[in-house]
This record gives structure tokens, sequence and C-alpha cells, in this order.
């Protein structure tokens, strides 16, 4: 594997969910800085030693309502 992806939501509490796709990782943070470091931390957990991959790409969306 060279590379992963997740996807990233602001939560609606505050703070941000990364979920990886095509992998049942979810994980959680309260900043982009912390969530880097939880995504990582996400991926050595779930991926055997040796798999790892060497890129982690996160696609953050953001979601804004405006008044018509």
């Amino acid at each position: 594997m060279t590379e992963i992806h997740f996807i990233v939501e602001e939560a609606p509490e505050g703070g941000f969910i990364a979920r990886g796709a095509g992998m049942d990782i979810i994980t959680e943070a309260d900043d982009l800085p912390s969530l880097h470091a939880q995504v990582r931390d996400a991926v050595h957990c779930h991926v055997d030693e040796g798999q790892s991959p060497g890129i982690i790409r996160l696609h953050i969306t953001r979601e804004e309502v405006l008044a018509a």
C-alpha cells in the first residue's frame, strides 16, 4: 500500500472527524494538528508492521449554509 485516503469533516459539536476511505478507520480531534497525529496513530494501529503507506491523504470538506 503506497497511500491511504481519509475524508475529513467538521464535527457538529466542534473539531474534526476523519474516516478512512475503503478502510474501517475512524478518528477525531479538536483541531487539525491533533487530527494529523490521531490519523497517523490510527493508521499505525490498523496496518500490519511493514505495510504502512508512504502517504496519508486528508480530503477536508466543509459545509456552509448561506441565506438566499
